[in-house]
């Protein structure tokens, strides 16, 4: 069966930084692997098309370029928020508030977003809420496991991926 809108596919792949040194970033097996409804909204839509018309045992090998994947890094979305932001009952949780963590939050519309923080100070805390993979090309090897229909529930389902996608498409804390 080949790959094509409302088709169930399981896949694994290796996820490489596409730079000199193309360090793994990701790697999903043949026993934890990807699924997906094709055509869903799920995915990247340049990682879907990427697999248009592959079936069951076809390998896949593709870049995508930062601004067909996360985008690049935007500048106003590194920010600086006051210490109290991450206050609960008088207190800072300090396991939680740590340079390198991801911190889930939700901006004023109430879109959830995942922030890393950067940098502390007794009153603030500076955020970096671009993708984590944002401003990086990717590269990607693998192969493609089962291709079936899906199923009615799972079509119903199919609102399960990403609404918190910025205006660009990119996922900001999917």
């Amino acid at each position: 069966m080949v790959i094509g809108k409302d088709k169930m596919v399981s896949l694994r792949y290796v996820l490489r930084e596409d730079n000199q040194d193309g360090s793994v970033v990701e790697e999903l097996s043949k026993d934890n692997p990807l699924q997906f409804l094709y055509g869903a909204g799920q995915m990247l839509p340049h990682f879907e098309s990427n697999l248009a018309d592959l079936s069951e045992g076809d390998n896949f090998e593709f870049k995508l370029s930062s601004e067909d994947a996360y985008g690049d890094k935007r500048d106003e979305l590194i920010v600086d928020l006051p210490m109290s932001v991450f206050e609960v009952d008088g207190k800072v949780d300090e396991n939680l508030v740590k340079i390198g963590n991801q911190v889930p939050m939700a901006d004023s519309q109430g879109r959830r977003l995942v922030g890393t923080v950067l940098s502390l100070t007794d009153a603030a805390v500076k955020m970096d809420f671009n993708h984590p993979m944002a401003g990086t090309n990717l590269h990607f090897t693998g192969e493609i496991l089962s291709v079936r229909d899906a199923t009615d529930e799972e079509l119903n389902q199919q609102g399960g991926g990403c609404s918190d996608c910025g205006d660009e498409g990119s996922c900001q804390g999917c």
